[in-house]
């Protein structure tokens, strides 16, 4: 459960959390990406596709508008709009690989939530976990309707309730159903980590958060003995109304009747790491279901950002849950000593390290360059990237 009440947030001591704010001097810029793709050096090329017979030559470009440098230019663009795109193709295309190879691997996205549009964020800025679970939620929303949309004239497999929207608490969930009406968005189901658990996993079988009995508790003495106009008894609405969660489907014996896409918004991120523990759960209950996990900050999870010794629970998944994921759509900003890049990866596409810097262009404009310095079908860990990015940064200078 998230705590997306300021009453509780008082009552319970919860803290927002914020990034990092960093004394940063944004250049005036103008974007230079006329070319839809990016040709690489020879020397990349044989990294490029190893594991597939033919080989290519070009990647997906970052999208425009997301280097630190242009933030002007961010504010005019629907950068997230842009994500969606993306994310889309890379979605498809994975879920068509699992299916020919007989398998349904787990599915990640993750991307700065808060790029784009007159309230434009980057890592640099300060934002608190509200707006980035705000952000995440309405972009989920934006992004589950792709599906329903090209699936119009060829069935329907993801529409008519068979997507679900996996929400970290059920206030999300009451927000998105108040914020995103229409056809279009309730051809959806609604619900949240806690009620899909118990649903597909069983009764009881939710790992609940320390704090999740407390914050029933006081809504529950909060709420009049008649649970007010609208409230059920001893219900408050604090933590949300259950009202706004779909009814799940089960079959003519009771059985549940899984989704044929799960997109489960943000878990654990900023909130309770049994988030996380409970994902496992629903991907184990359901697993011909394809789950996608949207900003779940799962690296923390996989690089035990929470001590195993103090998390045993959840150090448990890494190994058996998290390695499986494959990162379809994956943006993250790495910066050191000045020099700015992105760890880049849109699949089936290998990954890249892709160096930004400003130059000044014939005009005396600056622009934004990208530059792929470092390709590979693994993965690199932050720190490996970071290294690869200096070095392509260095190579420039000389």
């Amino acid at each position: 459960m998230k705590i997306s009440s300021p009453i509780l947030c008082f009552i319970l001591g919860v803290g927002l959390n914020s990034s990092e704010v960093a004394a940063f001097g944004i250049a005036p810029t103008t974007a230079d990406r006329a070319n839809p793709t990016r040709s690489l050096p020879n020397k990349y090329h044989t990294e490029l596709w190893a594991n597939n017979a033919s080989s290519s030559s070009s990647l997906t470009p970052l999208p425009a508008g997301i280097s630190p440098f242009e933030k002007s230019l961010s504010k005019n663009l629907d950068i997230q709009g842009d994500f969606r795109k993306l994310a889309k193709e890379a979605v498809s295309a994975a879920i068509s690989d699992n299916k020919s190879k007989g398998q349904e691997l787990p599915l990640e996205i993750e991307f700065p939530p808060l790029l784009g549009g007159d309230q434009s964020k980057s890592q640099f800025d300060d934002f608190d976990n509200i707006q980035e679970l705000d952000s995440n939620k309405d972009w989920t929303m934006q992004f589950a309707p792709l599906f329903f949309d090209s699936t119009k004239s060829s069935g329907n497999e993801y529409i008519d309730g068979k997507t679900w929207l996996i929400f970290p608490d059920l206030k999300e969930c009451e927000l998105a159903r108040i914020e995103w009406q229409g056809s279009r968005y309730n051809a959806a189901t609604f619900s949240t980590i806690e009620a899909v658990t118990e649903f597909l996993d069983g009764e009881g079988s939710y790992n609940a958060p320390w704090g999740a009995a407390i914050a029933k508790g006081v809504n529950s003495i909060m709420g009049s003995a008649s649970g007010g106009e609208g409230k059920k008894e001893g219900d408050a609405g604090l933590l949300g109304d259950t009202d706004s969660l779909s009814a799940l489907p089960t079959d003519d014996s009771g059985r549940p009747i899984p989704a044929t896409l799960n997109l489960v918004i943000q878990p654990g991120n900023g909130g309770p790491v049994e988030d996380w523990i409970n994902c496992e759960k629903i991907y184990n209950a359901a697993p011909d279901s394809t789950m996608v996990i949207v900003n779940g900050a799962l690296d923390k999870v996989r690089n035990f950002y929470y001590p195993a010794i103090f998390f045993p629970k959840l150090a448990a998944t890494v190994e058996r849950f998290y390695q499986k994921f494959e990162s379809v759509f994956y943006l993250k900003p790495i910066s050191d000593k000045g020099v700015y890049g992105w760890l880049y990866r849109v699949y089936p596409e290998p990954w890249q390290v892709v160096l930004q810097t400003v130059k000044e262009g014939k005009n005396g404009a600056n622009y934004v360059e990208d530059t792929v310095v470092y390709v590979s079908d693994k993965r690199p860990s932050y720190n490996e990237a970071l290294s690869q990015m200096l070095e392509g940064a260095r190579k420039q200078i000389e």
